[in-house]
């Protein structure tokens, strides 16, 4: 449910699931997502209009549900801006699709202020009422194997056994120096343009000029192009990137002959910093729109290691 472009169930069939039916309302996330998964029934609606005995007649019984539901409105990310209730209640409709078809297993992901919405309690109780034993927890994506930092809430559930989340591992040692130049063509590569130039925005350049103070022994490094970041609006490249979001935010800057250039951080490089295999493929989509798609993605590394901990019970 919410299948975007497939992040949850590259991870799950990474763990050996088959996935067979999925759903959203966003054509370019169908289309990514059939052309992963060709097999599968796409339901591109509002989640409302399909019944859960409609996907049962369809596809027959399944094993595991996934769901990302409706996260915008939990998110931090949009500040003070008024929250949608009938966006964030999307996740009910988790509840109305596990009681009619009582999958072994379920999987709910989201931002981790959803803990915080009021009805959050309301809502994992329904799912308790089922039947599900449940456990809830915060995963990092960088102690997946993950060469980013992306903290994420997960909700699983097991109708016969208690459930455990993966234990974390050790912090990944990919960082953003390995995803850099992935997918660049030698027939055309990538282009930087001058740190300071003419058409370059003041705020820019007065944010490089800071990072280039404080990493001066470093000859490149990653900064907040768009958008404002509460950690100094730069990092190195020997750590994993912070996190993805489905905004066109992030500059590589590194030292040329006569000073330094930038240019943004590219799609294949984005997708592989989410942990997408190279053999992922995207429907043909503008710069906006694929990174769209990554942003919105779950990190398939960390959902094969939550099916991996729920089936290996």
């Amino acid at each position: 449910m919410f299948c975007g472009g497939g992040g949850s169930s590259r991870g799950a069939a990474m763990a050996g699931a088959t996935p067979v039916a999925a759903l959203d309302m966003w054509k370019k996330a169908t289309e990514t997502y059939k052309l992963n998964f060709p097999n599968v029934t796409i339901y591109r609606r509002k989640v409302k209009s399909l019944t859960p005995r409609k996907v049962i007649g369809d596809v027959g019984k399944i094993d595991l549900l996934l769901a990302s539901p409706e996260c915008t409105n939990h998110s931090i990310a949009r500040g003070n801006k008024p929250k949608n209730e009938d966006s964030r209640a999307t996740a009910f409709e988790v509840v109305r699709f596990l009681k009619i078809m009582k999958p072994r297993w379920f999987i709910v992901e989201n931002v981790m202020q959803m803990k915080q919405w009021d009805r959050f309690t309301e809502w994992h109780e329904k799912i308790r009422a089922i039947g599900y034993k449940t456990s809830i927890g915060i995963l990092d994506a960088k102690y997946f194997g993950t060469p980013q930092s992306r903290r994420r809430l997960f909700v699983v559930g097991d109708l016969k056994n208690q459930p455990h989340l993966p234990k974390k591992g050790s912090k990944t040692t990919k960082t953003v120096a390995d995803i850099l130049g992935r997918g660049d063509s030698k027939k055309a590569p990538w282009q930087f343009s001058p740190v300071h130039s003419p058409t370059r925005a003041k705020a820019t350049i007065r944010r490089t000029k800071k990072a280039i103070n404080k990493l001066e022994k470093t000859s490149g490094f990653i900064m907040v192009y768009y958008g404002t970041d509460g950690a100094g609006g730069f990092q190195t490249l020997d750590r994993p990137l912070r996190t993805i979001t489905t905004v066109d935010r992030f500059a590589y800057v590194r030292k040329n002959g006569s000073g330094y250039e930038m240019r943004m951080l590219q799609p294949p490089e984005l997708a592989a910093a989410m942990g997408f295999p190279a053999y992922h493929k995207w429907a043909p989509s503008t710069r906006r729109e694929r990174i769209k798609l990554i942003g919105n993605a779950v990190c398939p590394l960390v959902m094969r290691s939550i099916v991996n901990a729920l089936t290996n019970e």
